[in-house]
């Protein structure tokens, strides 16, 4: 007798027989695909495109940048909108630029589909294009473009409130580097002197669809109130000996044979331009003596703080010792730009592997 049992299957000749079931094709689309908008839309690798997908990052980031109701919030890259979405939700207005077509027509479609009216898309490279006046900056920046952008951050006016950027992890820690660490460099002094920066937070590259290759950083930076007062080109000249080679003593690096035509080169052109008299002393002895005056002869680039650069600089300008050909530069809070090389904010990278030697293991190898 056969029986029907509660799972739809049979008994015959007492043995069950299941009822054929059709065959059910398994969703391999994650969950976050599954209810993102980004699906559908391949990213373009020469644009630099890793969409953030971990909510949690995104969260960090816009609590980092503090935004007020009246704020307006510049973007840069807002891809398929993921933070750009919660930024609308907190700031007056949001101006995103966006060089991808593409990513620029979904993010209005969802802003609009979400009833948000604050947002503002530009298409177009940020690095060649007007900039708006905002408060705040959030950006998930390609990575290609960190060093020029940093250089038109914060050299844009009027000065914005806050900044927080991600960037790839290695370029984040040349920027938060504190003295003494392997990182610390011109990029993290010459930065200093715009901006406080901080690290918010690591971020994995699982964070990202696609995966970037590499970790990243988000770092926060607090333009500095007042501004310090410094002549870039004079600065940037000392920044680029000290740091030249960074694994020497700062007697070796001053003191190469090229070092040493250039200063002189400047000083004469200085004493030419104020008719001061020239000094009667070898240049080499002029530089050795403002080292030895502040303690500095056998110290590395990566020991000194940016107090003891300002003093260095100053100890070298008392004496005429110039590293510009004495040319007049401006002052933070003027016209920026133009005075200042475009690979100002462009590290020379960390100290390689066994360059940890002693403070004076540099001067043997010195140029005379």
């Amino acid at each position: 007798q056969e029986r029907r049992n509660l799972f739809g299957g049979q008994f015959v000749a007492g043995q069950l027989t299941a009822l054929a079931m059709p065959a059910v094709r398994r969703d391999r689309t994650s969950k976050e695909q599954r209810y993102s908008p980004m699906v559908g839309i391949p990213t373009n690798k020469k644009h630099g495109q890793h969409l953030l997908k971990n909510p949690g990052i995104v969260d960090k980031i816009v609590a980092a940048a503090d935004i007020k109701p009246s704020d307006t919030v510049f973007e840069i890259g807002p891809g398929t909108g993921n933070l750009t979405m919660r930024l609308l939700e907190v700031a007056k207005r949001v101006v995103a630029y966006e060089i991808d077509g593409r990513m620029a027509a979904e993010v209005r479609k969802r802003a609009q589909n979400a009833g948000r009216n604050s947002l503002e898309v530009q298409e177009g490279d940020v690095l060649r294009t007007k900039w708006p006046t905002f408060d705040v900056c959030a950006a998930n920046l390609p990575y290609q473009i960190s060093s020029p952008f940093v250089f038109r951050l914060l050299a844009h006016r009027p000065v914005f409130r806050c900044a927080v950027l991600m960037f790839q992890k290695e370029f984040a820690e040349r920027l938060v580097a504190k003295v003494g660490e392997k990182s610390y460099g011109r990029l993290a002094v010459n930065t200093s002197l715009f901006v406080k920066v901080s690290c918010v937070c690591k971020v994995s590259r699982g964070s990202f669809n696609p995966p970037p290759e590499v970790d990243s950083m988000v770092v926060r930076m607090v333009p500095r109130d007042p501004p310090i007062e410094v002549n870039f080109r004079e600065w940037d000249g000392l920044m680029r000996i000290c740091f030249g080679r960074k694994n020497k003593t700062l007697r070796s690096s001053f003191c190469t044979t090229h070092t040493l035509k250039l200063l002189t080169e400047n000083y004469k052109t200085w004493c030419a331009l104020t008719g001061a008299p020239a000094a009667k002393i070898p240049m080499k002895d002029l530089v050795l003596e403002v080292l030895n005056g502040l303690e500095l002869t056998t110290t590395r680039a990566i020991r000194v703080d940016l107090d003891t650069y300002f003093r260095l600089l100053l100890e070298f300008n008392k004496r005429g010792i110039h590293f510009s050909n004495a040319s007049p530069g401006l002052k933070i809070g003027e016209a920026l730009a133009p005075q200042i090389a475009e690979d100002f904010f462009v590290d020379d990278g960390p100290l390689e592997d066994g360059e940890e030697a002693d403070a004076d293991a540099g001067a043997d190898g010195m140029e005379d």
